[in-house]
């Protein structure tokens, strides 16, 4: 289904993403098939005037542009910043750049390290002086994701009015261009021994998974949208990632501002999960349905220019989801990463 930008069921207080609880299916007397994920999390907020800013979503980038946006590892992030200089306006006069050079000076305080070392008073001072376009800008810019690449991620997610009591704890690695998904549930979250493989040049509508447990040998085909994909999850496979929270941001931005949001009602820096981030508060008069959530709080990693925690709320103000990228990594993924038979899997 692909989102208005988010399509929401009137019955589930979570969202209803694009294309896209534990109750498990039953097969005669046997607990056969507790569900595993249709997919990650999202975003969305958004910000300021992107209407004006006149551009398409942001996409995941080029090769060459990953290269100039290294892997959220202190080795890669340390020699990225010694190829880059600090910008020569101060924090505290950023604000009176014009646009144009507010994105370019935030890039480059983030390429170089300087972002990161500015104390909670000073980033907090910082993003609250810039023109309101500058974050969607620079978000929009990107790289928000890569080729391909892995990432960790806690993921909370409200499912029939049932707030989790342990978060989903999933590593993931994804290719682009054909899109192929593989997720492992990691033993220390819910659902743990869970796995699913998604190809879309093989099966653009199907993923291929198997459960934990006892019953984990047991492996099937099953749809990205149907009601296997969707009992523990709101979303499908194909929303996992950075690059998609990114897109829905921007392009919720519209929205915002049509409602009189120009930018965020709060900023803050806070640390959620080990993460330091710079966190942009929205909340719309309206809420749901028009809108993803009534409010949305995403925090902005300091090393790259995309989000690496995000908190969604509905109209009764319960918080319906969360979600933090815990790391972030670049890699070249082989044709293996994305092949059940791998014997480092237990399908």
């Amino acid at each position: 289904m692909k989102h208005r930008l988010f399509t929401r069921s009137q019955a589930a207080p979570a969202f209803v993403p694009s294309k896209r609880s534990m109750r498990p299916m039953r097969f005669g007397n046997l607990n056969l098939l507790r569900p595993w994920l249709a997919g990650t999390v999202l975003a969305c907020a958004s910000a300021v005037a992107f209407a004006q800013a006149g551009s398409q979503p942001a996409s995941v980038v080029s090769a060459a542009e990953a290269a100039a946006n290294p892997a959220a590892n202190p080795a890669a992030d340390t020699e990225a910043a010694s190829a880059v200089q600090a910008p020569s306006t101060p924090p505290a006069q950023a604000g009176k750049l014009t646009l144009d050079q507010q994105v370019h000076w935030l890039r480059q305080a983030q390429q170089s390290g300087a972002l990161e070392k500015l104390d909670d008073a000073q980033l907090t001072a910082l993003f609250q002086s810039l023109d309101p376009l500058t974050l969607p800008r620079y978000i929009q810019e990107g790289p928000n994701g890569y080729p391909s690449y892995e990432f960790r991620m806690l993921r909370w997610e409200r499912i029939k009015g049932e707030w989790p009591d342990k978060p989903d704890h999933m590593l993931v690695r994804i290719a682009h261009d054909p899109l192929r998904i593989y997720a492992r549930w990691l033993p220390d979250g819910a659902h743990a021994g869970q796995e699913i493989i998604y190809d879309e040049s093989k099966r653009t509508d199907e993923m291929y998974g198997h459960l934990g447990g006892l019953l984990g040998v047991v492996p099937i085909w099953t749809s990205t949208t149907g009601a296997l994909a969707r009992a523990q999850s709101n979303h499908q496979v194909r929303d996992l990632g950075t690059g998609y929270i990114a897109n829905q941001y921007l392009a919720e931005g519209k929205k915002y501002v049509e409602a009189g949001v120009p930018r965020s009602t709060q900023i803050a820096v806070q640390t959620i999960e080990g993460v330091r981030v710079v966190t942009f508060t929205y909340e719309t008069p309206i809420g749901q349905p028009q809108f993803y959530a009534k409010k949305e709080t995403l925090g902005l990693d300091l090393r790259h220019p995309y989000f690496r925690t995000v908190e969604s709320y509905a109209n009764d103000g319960k918080i319906f989801e969360k979600i933090v990228f815990e790391s972030v990594t670049p890699k070249t993924l082989d044709d293996a990463t994305f092949d059940p038979k791998n014997p480092a899997y237990k399908f």
